[in-house]
C-alpha cells in the first residue's frame, strides 16, 4: 500500500528521545552469519519458482473466470465478476479512508490547537502531537498479527474501531496537551492494526482475477480521506475552535466500519484454518461462484496440511522457517525501500516547492498533492490486473528516480529562475504520481500475496513495523539533512534508492497476477508441491 503519514505543513518532527522503541534492530533481527546464505536462498527460490514451478500452473484457469457476470451491450461485454466481493472490500477500505483523514486532519488546525492548549510556538510539542500518531501505529502493527490469527479479520476490524473512536472523541474534547497526546496515540494504535489488516482481508476475500484492482481501493480510500480532511478543515482558518468539530467527525467512520463489518464475510482462508469448513464454502460460493467451491477448499486444505496452518503461529517462526523468513525479509525490505525512496520527505518539502511558483496557500498546495495522489491510484486501479504487480513496481520506482533527478537538475544547474521553479514543480508532481501508481499501492498488496497462509498476519505485522520505523526516521531527520547538505544531495539520494528498489524488485519479486494465494504459495514452496504431486 501505499502508506504516507505525513502532514504537508513543515512541522518539525518529534525529538530523538522517542526513537528508542523503534530502533532499526527490529529490521535486522536475523543472525548475521546466515545473512548471505539467506539472501541467496530467497533469490534462488523466487527465481526457481518463477521459471520452473509456475509452468505447471499456466494451464489452470483463474478461479474467478467461471463466475463472471456479463451483460452484452452490442459487441461489448461488461464484466461484473468483481461485484459480489466489492461491498466487503469497500467496508474494509473505509479503514484506509479513516487513515487518510487522520493524516491530514491536523494539517492546518495544529496552530489553533497549540494556541488554545497553551503550547503555541513550541515546535517540539507541536511535532510530538503529530508524531505520537506514528508511535501508536508502530505498537498497533506489532500486535496485529496475533489478533488476526486468533480472531479473524472481521472481528479484529470491529475491535480496533474502539481506540479509533475513543481517540478521536478524546482529542476533540481535550483541554490539555496530555489528553490530545493520548487521543492521538489511541488513533495511531487503531490505524497501525488496520494498515496490516486491510491488505490481508482484501487479498483473502477477493477473486483472483480482480484481487489487484480491488486491493487498490485501499490506496484510493487513503487519498480520499486526505482530501476530505483538507476540505473539512477549511473553516479552521476563520474559526479557532473548528478543530474540535473535525476531530469529532473523525469518529463517524469508526461507527460505520463496526456496523458494516457485522454484515461482511470473514476470510474463507481463516475460516478454513479455524476448522469452519461449511462457513468457508458458503463464503467462496457467494463471492467466487459455486463452481469454485470444491477447488478452493481443496487448495486451502492442501496448504494447511503441508505447512501446519492453524491459529497458533508464533513470531519466532519467522526465524525458524527459512521459507517464512524469506517472505518477512522481502516484505520488510520493500517497505524500507519505499520509505527511504523519500515519499514523506518530498511531501514535507512540497509546500515550499509550490510557494516558489506563487502558490502561497498551503491548503491549495496540499490539495494539488492529494489530487495527484488520487489520480495515480486510479491509474493503478486500471493497470494492476492488466500489467501485473512487478511491472508497476519497477516502472513506478524508475519514474520516481527520474523525477528526483529532474528536481536535482532544476536546482543545481544554472537555469532561468522561472524554468527552474517549473521543473521543480513538474518533478515533484511526477514523483507523487508515479509513487501512487506502483510503489504506494503495490507494496501493501504484494506482501500478503507472497506470504504463507500460516504466517501471513505476522509477516504483514513485521513488514509494517519496518514501515513505521522508517517513516518515523525520515520525518525525524529529513529537515536536518536538508539544512546540513541542501536539497539536491538529499533528493539525489532519494533517486538513488529508487533505482536500487527497481533493481531489487526485478531480481527478487515474482509476478503474482492471475494466481490464487494458494497457487502462489505452492509454487514457492517445493515441499507442498512435492506432496501435492
Amino acid at each position: 500500500m501505499w502508506v504516507n503519514t505525513v502532514h504537508y505543513e513543515l512541522v518539525r518532527p518529534v525529538p530523538a528521545t522517542l526513537t528508542s522503541p523503534r530502533n532499526l534492530n527490529l529490521l535486522v533481527s536475523f543472525p548475521k552469519p546466515k545473512t548471505f546464505r539467506f539472501l541467496r536462498l530467497v533469490k534462488f527460490k523466487a527465481l526457481a519458482a518463477k521459471k520452473q514451478q509456475l509452468t505447471k500452473l499456466e494451464t489452470r484457469k483463474p478461479e474467478s473466470e467461471n463466475f463472471t457476470v456479463s451483460a452484452k451491450n452490442g459487441d461489448e461485454v461488461a464484466d461484473y465478476g468483481w461485484l459480489p466481493a466489492f461491498p466487503h472490500v469497500l467496508i474494509a477500505s473505509l479503514s484506509n479512508f479513516l487513515f487518510g483523514y487522520h493524516i491530514g486532519v491536523l494539517n492546518g488546525p495544529i496552530v489553533s490547537i497549540a494556541r488554545e492548549l497553551g503550547f503555541e510556538g513550541n515546535s517540539i510539542l507541536e511535532g510530538l502531537v503529530v508524531s505520537i500518531f506514528i508511535v501508536g501505529a508502530f505498537v498497533g502493527s506489532i500486535s496485529s498479527g496475533s489478533l488476526v490469527d486468533r480472531l479473524g479479520c472481521r472481528r479484529t476490524f470491529q475491535i480496533v474501531t474502539i481506540p479509533l473512536i475513543l481517540g478521536a472523541i478524546l482529542s476533540a474534547q481535550a483541554h490539555s496537551l496530555d489528553e490530545v497526546l493520548l487521543g492521538r496515540f489511541l488513533v495511531g494504535l487503531g490505524i497501525g492494526v488496520n494498515t496490516v489488516l486491510v491488505p490481508i482481508y482484501i487479498s483473502e476475500v477477493s477473486p483472483t482475477k480482480y484481487r489487484g484492482s480491488l486491493g487498490t481501493l485501499s490506496q484510493i480510500g487513503s487519498c480520499l480521506g486526505i482530501i476530505t480532511s483538507l476540505c473539512v478543515g477549511i473553516p479552521s482558518d476563520n474559526d479557532p475552535h473548528w478543530w474540535r468539530t473535525i476531530l469529532y467527525i473523525a469518529s463517524i467512520p469508526g461507527f460505520i466500519i463496526t456496523i458494516g463489518m457485522q454484515f461482511a464475510v470473514d476470510s474463507p482462508r481463516w475460516l478454513c484454518k479455524a476448522g469452519r469448513l461449511d462457513d468457508a464454502k458458503a463464503v467462496v460460493n457467494n463471492l467466487w461462484g459455486a463452481s469454485e467451491v470444491e477447488k478452493a477448499i481443496e487448495e486451502f486444505q492442501t496448504v494447511s496440511k503441508n505447512d501446519g496452518s492453524d491459529l497458533n503461529s508464533r513470531w519466532l517462526e519467522l526465524l525458524e522457517e527459512p521459507h517464512s523468513r524469506g517472505f518477512a525479509f522481502l516484505g520488510g525490505t520493500l517497505f524500507v525501500l519505499q520509505q527511504f525512496a523519500g515519499i514523506n520527505g518530498v511531501l514535507y518539502f512540497s509546500s515550499l516547492t509550490f510557494q516558489n511558483v506563487g502558490v502561497t496557500s498551503g491548503a491549495l498546495a496540499s490539495l494539488v498533492v492529494g489530487l495527484t495522489n488520487l489520480t495515480g491510484a486510479l491509474c493503478a486501479l486500471y493497470l494492476m490486473d492488466k500489467q501485473g504487480r512487478k511491472k508497476l513496481l519497477i516502472g513506478s520506482y524508475l519514474g520516481m528516480a527520474v523525477s528526483m533527478f529532474l528536481v536535482v537538475y532544476a536546482i543545481s544547474f544554472p537555469l532561468d529562475e522561472q524554468l527552474s521553479h517549473n521543473l521543480s514543480i513538474l518533478g515533484t508532481v511526477l514523483y507523487i504520481f508515479t509513487f501512487a501508481t506502483g510503489a504506494g499501492p503495490v507494496t501493501g498488496l504484494i506482501i500478503p500475496e507472497l506470504s504463507s497462509t500460516r504466517m501471513r498476519g505476522k509477516i504483514m505485522g513485521f513488514s509494517f513495523t519496518a514501515h513505521w520505523v522508517c517513516n518515523f526516521l525520515v520525518g525525524l531527520f529529513f529537515l536536518d539533512l536538508v539544512e546540513k547538505f541542501g536539497v539536491s544531495p538529499v533528493y539525489a539520494s532519494f533517486g538513488g534508492v529508487s533505482l536500487v528498489a527497481a533493481i531489487f524488485v526485478n531480481y527478487f519479486i515474482v509476478e503474482t497476477k492471475g494466481r490464487s494465494l494458494e497457487e502462489i504459495e505452492m509454487s514457492l514452496n517445493p515441499n507442498i508441491q512435492a506432496r501435492d504431486t
